[in-house]
């Protein structure tokens, strides 16, 4: 997965020589988490579209028919409910084994 860090960041590095331009790393660790979250979610996109197609459309057209409307809602329904249970207990396992560090 591909962050695109360089694109933000490049003032900030450039500029910390002549006493005026400091880093903040809370600042930049935002910058990575919201990066992080935005890839997370096109992934996730990505990833349901191309299962969902696969499964729900038989034959693509200029249409989608009732049945076809209804794999894809029950599908991406189904897709978001596995992710976010998954999401949750993956976090919940990472907080576990900081607090044990």
């Amino acid at each position: 997965v591909t962050l695109g860090m360089e694109s933000g960041f490049g003032s900030d590095f450039g500029s910390g020589g002549g006493g005026g331009g400091k880093l903040d790393p809370g600042l930049i660790m935002e910058q990575v988490k919201v990066q992080i979250a935005v890839a997370n979610a096109q992934e996730l996109l990505q990833r349901m579209t191309d299962k969902c197609f696969r499964k729900c459309i038989g034959k693509p057209g200029g249409a989608l028919d009732n049945s076809e409307q209804k794999c894809i809602a029950m599908c991406m329904d189904r897709y978001m409910d596995s992710w976010n249970t998954v999401s949750r207990a993956y976090n919940s396992r990472l907080q576990r084994e900081r607090a044990n560090m």
